[in-house]
């Protein structure tokens, strides 16, 4: 048996696993969440396929770029955690509120850390 064969082989009961799962979550999930777990399983493989792609002088530009995309994720976590506009509109459940608190913390991480990034690299270039 190939190295390769061995390789796929070893990875079989983790795709069985998974197929497992899919069909759990496809079972007893509502559609809502199908959708929404659909567009994040395709996300994910356009993200990997995009950074393992590009060629490493361009990665750190590619990661700057997307900490535009994560000012996003910190718009929705503010919307989630704003006091609702109308007396009679519904708070999210407190758990909701966490989450969008602790998403709001690590966006600014994130944010903070790849502008840092981002500053260093154009001084390196600047020399």
């Amino acid at each position: 048996m190939s190295s390769v064969s061995r390789a796929l082989f070893a990875l079989l009961p983790l795709f069985t696993a998974a197929a497992f799962a899919f069909v759990g979550i496809g079972t007893f999930a509502p559609p809502a969440f199908l959708g929404h777990f659909t567009v994040f399983v395709l996300a994910c493989f356009v993200g990997y396929m995009v950074i393992w792609n590009v060629t490493p002088a361009l990665h750190t530009p590619l990661m700057s770029v997307t900490n535009a995309i994560s000012s996003i994720i910190a718009i929705g976590a503010l919307v989630q955690v704003a006091p609702p506009i109308q007396d009679m509109a519904d708070r999210p459940t407190p758990w909701i509120v966490g989450l969008a608190v602790v998403s709001i913390a690590l966006v600014a991480i994130n944010m903070f850390g790849g502008f840092a990034v981002t500053q260093r690299m154009l001084q390196m270039f600047r020399k």
